[in-house]
């Protein structure tokens, strides 16, 4: 069955928290197809001034993070088993913004950017793939939700900015069209929610944002598994496995994306941890997903082909 969430009073939310009710609850196997608006809750393009007068949906308070979507739940889902997230088709709105330097915080004040503030405001082209912003910078578009994940078990709200085991603000750029992502589920339901487009990213989201932008639609596919236990972010994609990580520092989070992918090569190839650890060391690349999300990320990358 095929559902539909647009932004309003009962799917807008700005934390995530196992005390929100679902706004949709659903069947394993269904898809819901999504309409997003950009992390900063805009109602239309923003070209550049105070962040703080950017025009923003109502729904919006201070001390929420980015706009989401949901929560929806899965009916059977229980925490324990892994959530199956296959990422049928994502399409951008026709701007976005990226805003870079301005604020307090450890990057910008390596940068020596943390009284210079920039925007660019950005034209998307959706059928090209194409962005350019005001200075004529041209870039492909490669779209992909930011924000894919689910409540934590601890009750009361919690910020959408750190990325988490089972999911949330992950920034990770491989997470596009044609991609399955894997979540441990810790709450009954799964209490699933989505946002934080972005129509471009580098590695690494180094200024904080990216081509932040509105989705026009964001279709997804769920289903509940048993059969593959994870206790930490893993993504199939058209080429490759990548096993994701968080943690305080990147040797944090590489060592848990790497703990995830030593488990995953065990169980594809049949070896010893040993061997896991001597076939990664030769076959598997290990990337910095984010460095600006409080909680840092990396990602370790099996390319097919690479292990036979």
């Amino acid at each position: 069955m095929r559902h539909i969430l647009a932004p309003g009073d009962d799917t807008l939310h700005g934390h995530f928290s196992p005390d929100f009710p679902p706004a949709l609850t659903i069947d394993a196997g269904d898809t819901v197809t999504y309409r997003t608006l950009d992390c900063w809750w805009s109602t239309g393009p923003y070209p550049g001034g105070r962040n703080r007068d950017r025009p923003r949906a109502p729904q919006y308070q201070p001390d929420h993070g980015h706009a989401l979507i949901g929560p929806v739940a899965v009916r059977g889902a229980r925490a324990g088993q892994t959530l199956e997230v296959r990422i049928d088709t994502i399409t951008p709105a026709a701007w976005g913004t990226t805003v870079a330097g301005g604020w307090p915080g450890s990057f910008n004040q390596q940068y020596g950017v943390e009284e210079h503030a920039v925007v660019h405001a950005w034209e998307l082209d959706p059928v090209a793939m194409v962005g350019r912003n005001q200075h004529g910078h041209t870039v492909a578009l490669r779209p992909f939700m930011g924000v894919l994940g689910m409540a934590p078990a601890e009750p009361g709200l919690h910020s959408t900015v750190p990325p988490r085991r089972c999911g949330g603000n992950l920034d990770c750029k491989e997470l596009t069209a044609g991609t399955t992502l894997l979540l441990p589920i810790a709450v009954d339901g799964g209490l699933f929610s989505v946002g934080d487009g972005h129509a471009a990213q580098g590695d690494g989201e180094i200024g904080g944002t990216a081509i932040e932008c509105p989705m026009e639609e964001v279709s997804l596919t769920f289903d509940v598994r048993d059969d593959f236990p994870i206790n930490a972010p893993v993504a199939r994609t058209a080429d490759s496995w990548l096993t994701l990580g968080v943690g305080a520092t990147l040797d944090d989070a590489t060592f848990m994306a790497l703990d995830s992918m030593l488990t995953l090569l065990q169980r594809l190839h049949e070896v010893s941890r040993s061997d896991a650890v001597a076939l990664a060391s030769v076959a598997v690349d290990v990337r910095v997903t984010q460095i600006v999300n409080q909680t840092v990320g990396a990602h370790a990358v099996l390319r097919d082909g690479a292990l036979r």
